[in-house]
């Protein structure tokens, strides 16, 4: 995979081209710029790669008076500190819409998606394009939740979390060290702003993250007996007509 970096802060520029090499090492950047106008050059006279991450504030304006001059055919991945150019950047060629500052994990998702959508051109020939709509536009996945404990409000990372689970009106946040707290969004909600490549919605109260799985195993009448890492206040059961659902979605990794 052809990669270019369009970043003006050249220590972000190396840590996401450090990100990218480190996640698909086959990957080679071959051309990182800080400006527009140098962009469009480059971009104008070369091949174009198979794909573009774009910083949209850079030196010499925004990032989208490239697609003025220059005719790009290349996915685009938009990084930025700010979240108000989401509609203009998919209008753009735009796959993904990363937030700074982002992490690996955040790459990594964004490359995920590069991915399902060059699998969804190759298996049709010609593409639904409400589907294909539906894909490009996905809103970006929560990485934390705004919880408030002991008279405080901090954030829960997502990538900290084991599972989420419905207790009497209240939807609570278990994490991985065990701790516990309230978060103020339903469980549909919730199941529908994270991963549904890292949750799965195995009863109607409990979303576990694939990581907090330690095993399953059948269970009476054709469930599923989920056991995690950590302890959960009920035993987590999926019935049978859910059960094909949740054992395609772990071996789809």
């Amino acid at each position: 995979m052809k990669i270019i970096i369009i970043e003006d802060e050249i220590k972000t520029a190396k840590s996401l081209e450090n990100i990218i090499l480190g996640l698909r090492p086959e990957a080679k950047i071959i051309g990182k710029y800080q400006s527009v106008a140098g962009s469009a050059e480059a971009l104008s006279t070369g091949s174009q790669p198979d794909l573009i991450f774009m910083d949209i504030q850079l030196a010499d304006g925004l990032c989208f008076e490239i697609f003025k001059s220059v005719k790009i055919t290349s996915p685009v991945v938009f990084c930025t500190a700010f979240d108000e150019y989401s509609l203009e950047a998919f209008k753009n060629n735009g796959v993904d819409y990363v937030l700074k500052p982002f992490s690996k994990d955040d790459i990594r998702e964004a490359l995920a998606k590069v991915d399902e959508l060059k699998n969804f051109f190759q298996q049709k020939s010609v593409p639904n394009l409400d589907e294909l709509l539906l894909k490009l536009n996905a809103p970006a996945a929560k990485t934390s939740f705004l919880v408030f404990r002991n008279q405080k409000y901090s954030t829960v990372q997502v990538e900290d979390i084991a599972f989420f689970y419905i207790r009497y009106d209240d939807t609570v946040i278990v994490c991985f060290d065990k701790e516990s707290y309230s978060v103020g969004k339903s469980l549909d909600q919730i199941a529908s702003i994270v991963l549904p490549r890292q949750f799965f919605r195995v009863n109607r109260q409990y979303l576990v993250n694939f990581k907090a799985i330690k095993e399953v195993e059948p269970y009476f009448m054709r469930k599923l007996y989920v056991k995690l890492v950590i302890d959960t206040p009920e035993k987590l059961l999926i019935n049978k007509e859910k059960a094909h659902a949740f054992l395609s979605w772990m071996e789809e990794r």
